[in-house]
């Protein structure tokens, strides 16, 4: 490796079944405490086609934690802490395109944040940042996670907005008009503050929208329901598996920095001055800023 080249070290984020999969050496399954607590579930640290991975089930295994009380700091903090180079987010989505069909994937590029009651930042009192979200996930690693999903036989767009919702409820007709009146693609629960927290950490962040319903907007198919949502997804599991396979083959074991600047994205992102920082706050930014914090 050179200076400007470490391990690849893939840190996918979604649910329990994605990385029960062919192909994967399991090493181990590491339970990791951040500043921020536990995450949702042991991580589970193996090699897939001579790739490092991480996974880690979003909403702990068995589906016990609902969207709003994921500790997305401490899911984020674990991977940075374990070494990731690179995040992908596998994440069940509705759709507001006729076109963006269930069983389709999207490799989303942009969010409008409608959460309202999760903590979004790793900064706080003591040490305020303000990092740049105007591009959310990495140009890079998304066009390697679209190309991935196609070479795994999935019908995959490139582009779209994703709307996220609060939740645990689905929208009402009346949201889910509105949201199409503005433009939106997709909508789902658990990409915020997630790729919020990513950028935050400098980690290149991607997510596969996984298409399973027409949200309740759409006359012929009628509102979402959970029983829907879960057949498309245990349609699309051996597709989701394959994905993952697939961009670890393509990123390979070396990887260089994002060309968006994302692990450098904290060098001007800082205002609060050093004098003026609360050490017991820093003490636990160092776990994800320590490149800049020293």
């Amino acid at each position: 490796m050179t200076e400007q080249t470490r391990e690849t070290c893939l840190a996918i984020f979604g649910g329990s079944g994605i990385y029960e999969m062919p192909g994967l050496t399991i090493e181990e399954e590491r339970e990791i405490e951040t500043p921020w607590g536990m995450p949702s579930a042991p991580v589970t640290i193996g090699r897939l086609n001579g790739v490092r991975v991480l996974f880690l089930s979003r909403h702990g295994k068995g589906h016990t934690i609902p969207p709003s009380e994921l500790n997305a700091r401490a899911n984020v903090a674990a991977a940075k802490m374990l070494g990731a180079t690179d995040m992908l987010s596998l994440s069940a989505c509705g759709s507001f395109r006729e076109e963006l069909a269930p069983g389709d994937f999207v490799a989303v590029d942009q969010f409008v944040d409608r959460t309202k009651g999760r903590t979004p930042s790793f900064f706080e009192s003591g040490c305020v940042a303000h990092v740049s979200m105007a591009h959310p996930v990495c140009s890079r690693l998304t066009e390697e996670a679209a190309q991935a999903a196609e070479a795994a036989g999935a019908r995959v767009h490139r582009g779209g907005t994703y709307l996220v919702m609060e939740g645990p409820q689905f929208s009402t007709k009346a949201e889910s008009e509105l949201y199409r009146s503005w433009g939106m693609d997709v909508i789902g629960m658990t990409a915020m503050p997630e790729a919020k927290l990513a950028r935050e950490a400098e980690l290149p962040y991607a997510i596969l929208g996984m298409v399973t319903d027409y949200d309740c907007w759409h006359e012929d198919e009628g509102p979402v329901d959970v029983a829907s949502v879960l057949a498309i997804l245990a349609q699309n599991r051996d597709a989701g598996q394959r994905t993952v396979a697939e961009i670890a083959r393509m990123i390979g074991p070396e990887r260089t920095p994002s060309p968006d600047g994302i692990e450098t994205c904290l060098d001007f992102a800082i205002v609060t001055p050093p004098e003026a920082r609360d050490p017991q706050v820093l003490r636990k930014l160092k776990t994800i800023a320590g490149r800049v914090l020293g």
